[in-house]
């Protein structure tokens, strides 16, 4: 158990201390939400899983006996972004990114997966392997006349190739949908898990249909906080009924371990939404088991 009382824990994700500094992999927040369609608030979310991440420090992982207190990880505080302007927020992501060898990211809207994967693209040489965690599938070539809004993230993935179609997973998905947006990405080879389909699977046999997708390629996680049902994460901008359980996100980043990860995100967060912090500890966890499944790969 850590020497310090939970509610002391330092504000750090983890209670690492906040502030650049060379390490192997890095958190880092990215307080961007302009380009939200509903309720607003994500801009806030960074701090939020911070804050909650604080009941992850009393040691190691009951699994796989990660400690992650032991890891060469840094907090790198949070992205600058451009005050309202989102493609000038973009680029920005983009720069600050590409300075990080592996990063996890706390957003923020789901808009700022674009960038990642971006420096991800530029550092790689190739496209990536993705698993992508929704009750949305964010193939919308606009939204509202907004053409990077956080709807349309893997439409401009997908378009600008720094993800392959045909190694990309959406695992969650059960929003309404226009019928031309909904049979897009799947005409392009994407393989795409509905909600209904996890329940109905089960979780094993969801972890093995997504390993096959990815293969050994290099691969990013994208989890939009909204994949699970509001129960479990009322504190989001788009909630969606009938999602995944928190035990079932859970499981399934554990039965993925293995594959040769690259870097994730977890957005969608909306503290002021949030009921007991129970939306900001689940994203927190995400990340956490994230760290604790890859922590045996990273070097000092």
């Amino acid at each position: 158990m850590a020497a310090t009382p939970t509610f002391a824990t330092p504000p750090g994700f983890l209670g690492l201390p906040i502030g650049p500094k060379p390490a192997a992999l890095a958190i880092a927040g990215i307080p961007l939400d302009i380009g939200t369609t509903n309720r607003a608030g994500a801009r806030a979310a960074p701090a939020a899983i911070r804050t909650a991440s604080r009941m992850l420090v009393d040691g190691a992982h009951p699994v796989s006996g990660v400690d992650p207190a032991t890891l060469p990880i840094t907090d790198a505080g949070d992205f600058a972004i451009a005050l309202g302007d989102i493609q000038a927020s973009l680029a920005l992501i983009e720069q600050q990114a590409a300075a990080i060898p592996h990063l996890v990211a706390l957003g923020g809207e789901h808009g700022v997966t674009l960038p990642l994967l971006r420096a991800l693209k530029r550092r790689l040489g190739a496209p990536l392997a993705l698993l992508h965690v929704d009750a949305h599938c964010d193939t919308w070539p606009e939204s509202f006349g907004q053409v990077y809004g956080h709807g349309s993230v893997f439409f401009h993935a997908i378009e600008e190739g720094l993800v392959d179609p045909g190694r990309m997973i959406q695992i969650g998905i059960r929003s309404p949908v226009q019928a031309d947006v909904a049979a897009w990405a799947p005409a392009r080879g994407v393989t795409v898990l509905s909600a209904q389909d996890v329940h109905a699977m089960g979780v094993s046999a969801v972890a093995d249909r997504a390993r096959a997708v990815l293969g050994d390629a290099p691969a990013y996680l994208s989890f939009d906080i909204d994949a699970l049902d509001p129960a479990f994460a009322p504190g989001t901008g788009t909630p969606e009924i009938g999602g995944l359980a928190s035990w079932q996100a859970q499981a399934l980043i554990r039965a993925l371990a293995g594959i040769d990860w690259r870097g994730m995100d977890v957005v969608e967060v909306a503290p002021a939404h949030d009921v007991a912090e129970i939306t900001a500890l689940a994203a927190a966890t995400l990340a956490w088991e994230y760290l604790c499944q890859i922590g045996p790969r990273l070097s000092v």
